[in-house]
């Protein structure tokens, strides 16, 4: 029987080789940071969600060995049966107080938190209304969920029924959907805070107005801006001036807060009391090791107690936002350090996106190529990520690099 889905499989993947879609994963030889080591070679890194440059921070590292030295490698447990430990409570605690929400709930990722958050809370007769451009996450913890769906256009808060020009596709504004929505017993909006391959913010304001006239809930997935956006890097809830108006934040520890692993779920008391009791990837997976937690306490620690790191953040986006869009680059505005490239207006964009990120390695450039079904066709990137861990003189020396390349390929004058 295997022969018949061999035989399948492999002429789908020479396809995606052929339509310069696979996914060619490169081998980093040294530790996360601004610069590491690919085949040998040093080169600047412009593509991790290393936004605040704490994956390989000393302190983190020490406090992670601390751990390991005090409470073990790991605990071969569920929470709820022999898997908690203080330092578990006192990061849902921390967790709680940063993000300014009343409770906290752990788990081994903010996927894992995703796929837990909807299904205990809403069934057959409640509604889930979502954006078009949610992450995967998201989309997949809904699919585990018996509510009732509608996806409204990308950012789209209007009561109409159009194209959504971000996915090409009909659809309706966030309004229509809630209009419809009003038979069902509770309502759900989810969003991401700011969105992965565009780097754009959700408008959270505008959301939480919507929420409240038509008594909805709002459930934001942060991962992409905790720990650096808003004024003192609380996250999009910050940034849009809407603290204490959403109810549930999900969130991650392996992007910002430090890159290794874990997520949580942070929201109203009622609902992370529900989650322990409910929540499916909480009951049934092991605890988040003790390295993690404590290694995300000390991350946590040093972002209460500074805005150093997400100040110079703000300021490397700003510079490298600047002299790219001065170059001639199309480039998704915004203020977030998610900087994407666009090739779409180009003949072969996946092609040649994939090529330019090559050629961008050949000059010392870490960069990786987007494309279908990461993103829709004809949106091909290169998803740039700018870091508290880059100084001046690495982002000059990406920005010589894409200019030079980008003029090597007919893209820039």
């Amino acid at each position: 029987m295997y022969g018949k889905i061999k035989d399948y499989l492999q002429k789908e993947l020479v396809n995606i080789e052929d339509a310069g879609l696979y996914k060619h994963e490169r081998i980093i030889e040294s530790e996360q940071g601004a610069e590491i080591v690919v085949k040998g070679k040093s080169c600047l890194n412009f593509c991790a969600n290393n936004y605040l440059g704490l994956s390989s921070h000393p302190d983190l590292i020490k406090a992670a060995h601390s751990e390991i030295d005090h409470r073990g490698y790991g605990l071969s447990s569920v929470r709820f049966i022999c898997g908690t430990q203080d330092i578990h409570k006192e990061l849902e605690r921390k967790v709680s107080d940063f993000l300014g929400m009343e409770d906290t709930i752990l788990f081994s990722s903010c996927f894992d938190a995703n796929a837990a958050v909807f299904e205990p809370l809403l069934g057959k007769e409640d509604a889930i209304i979502t954006d078009a451009l949610n992450h995967a996450s998201i989309i997949d913890g809904i699919r585990l969920c018996k509510a009732q769906r509608w996806i409204y256009n990308h950012s789209d808060m209007r009561d109409v029924e159009e194209e959504d020009p971000s996915t090409g596709k009909k659809g309706k504004g966030l309004e229509r959907c809630l209009k419809e929505a009003q038979s069902c017993r509770f309502r759900m909006i989810a969003t991401d805070g700011v969105f992965s391959m565009d780097g754009d913010i959700a408008r959270l304001k505008e959301i939480c107005d919507l929420a409240e006239k038509y008594d909805a809930m709002v459930i934001v997935d942060d991962s992409h801006s905790t720990g650096f956006m808003g004024k003192t890097g609380r996250g999009t809830h910050e940034y849009r001036d809407v603290m204490g108006r959403i109810d549930i934040i999900t969130t991650t520890f392996g992007k910002a807060l430090g890159g290794a692993s874990g997520g949580c779920i942070s929201g109203r008391k009622e609902i992370v009391d529900w989650m322990r009791n409910k929540a499916r990837p909480y009951l049934f997976s092991n605890t988040v090791a003790p390295a993690v937690v404590g290694a995300s306490i000390k991350v946590i620690d040093l972002l209460s107690s500074s805005t150093e790191l997400r100040d110079k953040l703000e300021n490397n986006t700003k510079y490298f936002r600047e002299k790219m869009t001065a170059a001639g680059f199309d480039i998704i505005p915004g203020d977030h350090p998610i900087v994407p490239i666009m090739f779409g207006k180009y003949p072969e964009s996946a092609k040649l996106a994939v090529e330019f990120a090559d050629k961008m390695l050949d000059e010392g450039i870490y960069v990786i190529a987007f494309s279908f079904p990461v993103v829709p066709r004809g949106k091909d990137r290169i998803r740039v990520q700018i870091s508290a861990g880059h100084e001046q003189h690495h982002l000059d020396k990406a920005i010589d690099a894409f200019i030079k390349v980008g003029k090597e390929l007919g893209m820039i004058k």
